[in-house]
């Protein structure tokens, strides 16, 4: 039985490290679940602080992987209308495109990017900014999507790193 959970934990870490690039699948949740799994076999076991650890973090970095698009447009100048036009695009991004059947790239990938950096471009040309800060805060957008996506990266090859060392461990 031990083989299956093995399989199934690292099917799941597999699926975790695609999720942590591939916007919309929720990459961190699903690598803390292969931890789950793999404590599923006779000689791995982890302690209770452990999986509590792990599953904060993989909450706090899933949250947070939706404001740093936020945070980037306000650092790199943006106003209030920056950050609700950038807040407003990750929502037509993530719920509305894909409800209404457009879905552009896999699992809508250039949706999720594409329409909160234009969101805070329209935001910010809305509260009447000039084009070259409008641009900027659309920047800060895209550079807050790639922290994000860095952050769930650096989570699920930790994940997969502990699954790779105690499988040895336990079994070589």
């Amino acid at each position: 039985m031990d083989i299956i959970w093995i399989i199934l934990a690292f099917v799941l870490a597999f699926i975790g490290l695609a999720g942590a690039i591939i916007p919309g699948l929720p990459g961190p949740p699903i690598a803390f679940l292969a931890l789950i799994l793999i404590n599923l076999t006779k000689k791995i076991t982890y302690e209770a602080e452990f999986f509590v650890t792990a599953g904060v973090i993989a909450l706090v970095i899933t949250l947070l992987d939706y404001f740093i698009p936020i945070y980037g447009t306000k650092k790199l100048g943006g106003s209030t209308a920056g950050v609700w036009g950038s807040t407003i695009g990750l929502i037509v991004g993530i719920l509305i495109l894909p409800m209404l059947g457009i879905v552009i790239g896999p699992f809508g990938l250039l949706g999720i990017i594409a329409a909160p950096f234009f969101g805070a471009y329209l935001g910010e040309k809305w509260a009447g900014k000039a084009d070259e800060n409008a641009w900027k805060s659309a920047w800060g957008s895209f550079l807050g999507f790639l922290a994000g996506t860095f952050i769930k990266l650096i989570y699920a090859l930790a994940i997969f790193y502990v699954l790779v060392k105690d499988l040895f461990v336990a079994y070589f």
